[in-house]
C-alpha cells in the first residue's frame, strides 16, 4: 500500500464532489447527470482530456494518476472512485479525511481487501463499497424484492450485455478473470464456482438469452447482509454467437493459458465496444420462502449510463440526500434503508423497472408517471 508520500483530501461540505476517472465513459456520465447544480473535481491521468467536460457541467478537471506516487491534495464534499484504485489511495485518503466515499469498480477480491482496508481505518464517514453490477444497481434491486417478501433465500441476477454499448476499459475487465474460480453460496454452503459455467437460458425482457456464471461483488455480500443462501449471477450477450464463443473458448482453457497481462488486450478486446450505445438490461429473482418476486431492469441509454445512475444513487446516500440519514462507516448498496426510495431514484433518472408477482400479474415502473425523488 502506498503510505509515503501520502494523499491529503480534506472535508469540504461546500466544495466539489471528486470523481476519480472522471473523464473516462462511466465518470463523464456521472458528471453529466450530476450537472451543473453539483459542483465537480473530475481527476484522471490526463487533465486535458477532461477539459471540454468540466467546461460543459461546470467543474474543474486536474491530474491525479494513481500509478504516479506523486500526491494528490484537495477539499472536497465526497468522492466517487470510478476507475481501479489498485493500491487503495483513494480509499485511503477519503477515510483518513472523514469524506463520504463510493466505489464502483472493485470486483470481488478487491471488495474484499478494501473491506479489511475500511476496517483498518475505522472510518466514522460512509464508505460505499458499490460495485454489485452496474453501481449497486443489482443488489438495491434485490433488497427491495427481498423487503417485500421478508426475506431472500435466494438471488438469482441474470445480465444481458448489449454488443452495440458503449464500454470502457474497466467495464470489461471482468473479462481478465474468466480463468479464475471463485468462491460462491449455493444452497447455504461454500463452494468455487468456475467462470463461464452453469449455463441456462432465461428470458430478459422478453427474450429468451442464455447466461452463465461470473465473478461478481454481490454473490459475496448477499449472503452476508440479507443471510441468502444462495446467490448466483450470470452473464450473456446480446449475440447468441458472442455467447456461443465465449463458452467455446472457455471450454478450450484459453481464459486459463491467456490470463496474463500480454494477453489482456485481446481478452478485453472480446466485448471492449467504443459503439454508438445499446440497451441495458437484467433480471433479478428473489426467492423466500416458496414465493419469488422478479423484477426487470432495462435502461435505453445503456450500461454505462446505468452504471452512472448507480453511483449517483450511491453518492446521495452516503450524503443522506436521498430521504435518509446517511450511514457511518462501511456499508454495501443492500443495506439501504429504503430499498424502494432508491428504486424511485433510478426511475427518475430514466431507468425501467418491471415487476412479475409470479402469479400473472405484471407492474411496471418508469420514469413516465414515477413520484419525483428528492
Amino acid at each position: 500500500m502506498i503510505t509515503e508520500p501520502h494523499d491529503e483530501l480534506r472535508l469540504d461540505p461546500s466544495g466539489p464532489v471528486l470523481i476519480t476517472g472522471g473523464y473516462g465513459t462511466v465518470g463523464a456520465e456521472i458528471a453529466r447527470i450530476l450537472g451543473a447544480d453539483t459542483p465537480t473535481l473530475l481527476t484522471g491521468r490526463n487533465p486535458g482530456r477532461g477539459e471540454a467536460l468540466a467546461a460543459e457541467v461546470g467543474g474543474e478537471a486536474r491530474a491525479w494518476d494513481l500509478a504516479d506516487p506523486a500526491p494528490f491534495r484537495a477539499g472536497v464534499r465526497a468522492v466517487i472512485s470510478s476507475v481501479n484504485d489498485p493500491e487503495d489511495r483513494v480509499l485511503v485518503a477519503a477515510a483518513a479525511a472523514g469524506v463520504p466515499y463510493v466505489d464502483i469498480t472493485r470486483w470481488t477480491g478487491r471488495l474484499q481487501r478494501a473491506v479489511t482496508v475500511a476496517a483498518l481505518h475505522r472510518p466514522a464517514a460512509p464508505v460505499l463499497l458499490s460495485s454489485a453490477w452496474m453501481g449497486g444497481v443489482s443488489s438495491l434491486v434485490a433488497a427491495a424484492l427481498a423487503e417485500d417478501l421478508g426475506g431472500a433465500e435466494q438471488v438469482e441476477i441474470a445480465v444481458r450485455w448489449d454488443m452495440a454499448d458503449r464500454a470502457g476499459a474497466d467495464s470489461v475487465e471482468f473479462m481478465d478473470r474468466l480463468g479464475v474460480a471463485f468462491e460462491v453460496v449455493d444452497g447455504g454452503r461454500r463452494r468455487l464456482a468456475s467462470p463461464m459455467t452453469e449455463s441456462r437460458t432465461v428470458r430478459i425482457d422478453g427474450t429468451p438469452v442464455r447466461v452463465a456464471r461470473i465473478d461478481t461483488p454481490e454473490q459475496f455480500t448477499l449472503p452476508l447482509t440479507l443471510g441468502t443462501a444462495t446467490a448466483a449471477t450470470r452473464i450473456g450477450f446480446s449475440s447468441p454467437a458472442a455467447t456461443r464463443a465465449l463458452l467455446a473458448l472457455r471450454g478450450t482453457g484459453f481464459f486459463r493459458w491467456a490470463g496474463g497481462e500480454r494477453w489482456a488486450p485481446a481478452r478485453r478486446a472480446l466485448l471492449h465496444s467504443p459503439g454508438d450505445g445499446g440497451t441495458a438490461r437484467l433480471r433479478v429473482d428473489v426467492t423466500h420462502r416458496g414465493r419469488t418476486r422478479t423484477a426487470t431492469v432495462t435502461d435505453p441509454l445503456g450500461q454505462h449510463h446505468l452504471t452512472a445512475v448507480g453511483a449517483v444513487v450511491g453518492l446521495r446516500r452516503v450524503l443522506g440526500t436521498d430521504g435518509s440519514p446517511a450511514p457511518r462507516g462501511l456499508v454495501f448498496p443492500e443495506q439501504h434503508p429504503d430499498p424502494a426510495r432508491a428504486l424511485e431514484l433510478l426511475t427518475a433518472h430514466g431507468v425501467g423497472l418491471f415487476f412479475d408477482e409470479h402469479d400473472g400479474v405484471v407492474t411496471g415502473r418508469g420514469p413516465a408517471g414515477t413520484r419525483a425523488a428528492a
